[in-house]
């Protein structure tokens, strides 16, 4: 007896001792040491390092993600059905039903497309595919009738026989995608990867067997081996964008981690996921400036940050908080890049087209509206709600919203947050300035220097875009339609042909990161703001001496803007610039030219202390323009080849 006693003390001891070793096993920090984490990666490529992977065991759980519950959970979907939000989406989709499916996409549309570069024989299709499935899956969901289910079927069955996902124009001349001699993942196949994904998670088994063995299948192949193989080198793509800073990263990462991280059978690929997207995001996050600067412009920041945002969420809620990449490594560059689209605007609600930007960005359900605000309680751009992109407003945006909504218990709009546009915006990094009138119809001037292998970069340093009240008058016309020919350094609305910057000598701008313009001075006030800048960098022209542009907004009075290049060149050369325009304009004489839209007029007069100038004006010959168009090249040059000078162009308003 005395002998049992010490050895069940003992037995109870260790016992206690071991569950205490496994509970500190279990337990898991608040969150994972991103800088840490990121020291641990490789130089090689993004796929995590071992010692990357046992920081992510301790935070990453072994359950699947579900980012809203399936339909099984009538508590959760009739909550849904009883907001105005809900009842509107399923109205939406009872009224997609009465549209035929229009997929599968034919490989010969396929090829056409891919050959041709045209678009619109394919995306339009691919656009109300996606959308019109979401509809139908969530609507489903919330009434739980069946009333959707056939076309759902319908829908799936079709997009499981495509041969790619990809967009035509993203495979390569052999469309090897298409014909299966490689995988790789493009904006088109996240898309379509990650509502097969959200199929399966939310609807379960409404759908029937065979289906959902199929898009097991699909998925593996298609987006979690595509994606952690070609990440980790095991396996080549021609799409490379995983390393990438431009939206494309972002955007396809967040599909291929939700399909992986919400289908996957494999914990380690899970794990993978995560971690890959961690690297990823590193490269991507590296393209904005640390003052928040996008040089894809406001509209593509919605696009690429918006999907930002929702790796962020997902992430996030996946690993209940421990990976926190609203805050990534660096919080107040995040903090900066979500208030870039408000201190973007030249005036309320108006952008510069600059690079393959737009003037106006749409409101697409305003998701990244509403987390820049909750996360960073950044101001937004006012935003007309009935531009929407063609891109749509995905339905996992709506499901993050709906969780927002009945945690928060607001419509979503509360969380507006509304600032004042400051007399002037200096985006130091990139070399940006906007320069905002204070008049009761302010004329206003958005500037950049930057570099030429920025993304979507159009050789355009020195461009500018000039506004009054919200019209745009004068400056850069923006990109060339996605259609063939639309990424040809040869388009003359890519090229610096087609920008309001300096031609020499009939040369323009050269393309690489070393042909860039430096902004050396600046003087901001109340009354008056200038910036110089250095654009001679720009040019690979040896006789080029010397180029300096110096803008000069007075906003005295109705206000002025000014526009003088200088420049020095080793001998005698021909030295021109352009007044670009979408604008109605008259050419008065040699010295004055007149710019007209619906709401007001601007007059342009032209001067140089040393030579005759003549106006030459023309069409740029592009079919098809974002902005619309027709454009216009309003060339002002020196009658005769000279060694130095300046042409000074002033903008005033008329009333």
């Amino acid at each position: 007896m005395n002998r049992i006693i010490p050895t069940l003390l003992l037995l109870i001891v260790s016992l206690f001792l071991s569950s205490c070793k496994e509970g500190q096993a279990n337990s898991k920090p608040q969150t994972l040491d991103i800088n840490m984490y990121l020291a641990a990666a490789s130089s090689n490529d993004v796929s995590p390092t071992s010692e990357q992977l046992d920081m992510l065991r301790v935070v990453v759980p072994e359950e699947h993600f579900q980012l809203a519950p399936s339909i099984s959970d009538r508590d959760y979907w009739e909550g849904i059905a009883a907001t105005d939000s809900g009842k509107l989406y399923v109205a939406d989709a009872r009224s997609d039903l009465n549209f035929a499916p229009e997929v599968p996409i034919t490989d010969s549309i396929y090829r056409l497309a891919n050959k041709e570069g045209n678009r619109d024989i394919y995306k339009p299709r691919y656009y109300r595919t996606m959308t019109r499935l979401e509809h139908f899956m969530l609507a489903e969901c919330i009434e739980n009738k069946g009333l959707f289910l056939p076309q759902i079927e319908v829908y799936l069955e079709a997009i499981l026989s495509m041969k790619s996902w990809l967009h035509p124009n993203h495979d390569n001349e052999s469309n090897d995608v298409l014909e299966g001699n490689s995988m790789a993942i493009d904006l088109g196949s996240r898309r379509f990867g990650s509502d097969l994904a959200l199929a399966e998670v939310l609807l379960q088994d409404k759908l029937s067997a065979d289906i959902r063995e199929n898009i097991k299948v699909a998925l593996q192949k298609r987006i979690i081996d595509a994606y952690l193989q070609s990440t980790s080198g095991e396996t080549q793509t021609h799409l490379n964008w995983y390393t990438g800073t431009s939206n494309w990263n972002s955007v396809c990462t967040s599909g291929a981690v939700f399909v992986t991280i919400s289908t996957s059978q494999n914990y380690n690929e899970r794990l993978q996921a995560v971690g890959t997207a961690i690297n990823s995001m590193k490269s991507y996050i590296s393209g904005f400036g640390d003052d928040g600067y996008c040089s894809e412009g406001a509209g593509y920041w919605g696009y690429g940050f918006g999907h930002y945002l929702y790796l962020s969420e997902i992430i996030y809620d996946f690993t209940n908080g421990a990976i926190n990449l609203f805050a990534f490594d660096d919080p107040e560059k995040l903090e900066n890049v979500a208030n870039f689209p408000y201190r973007y605007q030249i005036a309320e609600g108006v952008f510069s087209p600059f690079a393959d930007g737009v003037t106006k960005i749409s409101y697409d359900g305003g998701f990244a509206k509403r987390m820049v605000a909750r996360k960073y309680g950044a101001g937004f751009p006012w935003v007309n709600k009935n531009l929407k992109t063609s891109d749509t407003y995905p339905s996992f945006y709506q499901l993050i919203e709906w969780n927002y909504m009945i945690a928060e218990k607001d419509g979503g709009e509360s969380v507006q947050v509304v600032n004042k546009l400051p007399d002037h915006t200096y985006f130091d990094q990139f070399g940006m300035v906007l320069s905002r009138g204070n008049q009761d119809i302010p004329l206003s001037i958005a500037i950049k220097a930057g570099h030429n292998s920025e993304n979507h970069n159009h050789m355009d340093v020195g461009t500018y875009t000039i506004v009054m009240g919200k019209d745009i008058m004068a400056g850069d016309i923006g990109a060339p339609s996605y259609t063939a020919g639309a990424f040809s350094d040869d388009n003359p609305a890519r090229s610096s042909w087609g920008h309001p910057v300096p031609r020499i000598n009939n040369m323009l701008q050269s393309k690489g990161r070393r042909f860039e313009g430096k902004i050396t001075a600046t003087a901001f006030s109340e009354s008056r703001d200038k910036v110089v800048m250095d654009m001679k960098a720009a040019y690979e022209i040896p006789i080029l001496n010397n180029l300096e542009r110096i803008m000069e907004n007075d906003k005295s009075g109705n206000g002025s803007i000014s526009i003088t290049d200088a420049f020095s060149l080793s001998e005698p050369g021909h030295f021109g610039i352009a007044i670009m325009t979408l604008s109605d304009y008259e050419i008065v004489d040699a010295h004055t030219v007149i710019l007209k839209t619906a709401n007001h007029t601007l007059k342009t007069e032209v001067s140089s202390e040393d030579g005759f100038l003549k106006i030459t004006d023309e069409r740029v010959p592009v079919e098809r323009l974002r902005e619309g168009g027709p454009a216009y090249r309003i060339g002002v040059d020196f009658t005769q080849p000279i060694s130095q000078g300046s042409i000074t162009l002033r903008f005033t308003p008329v009333f």
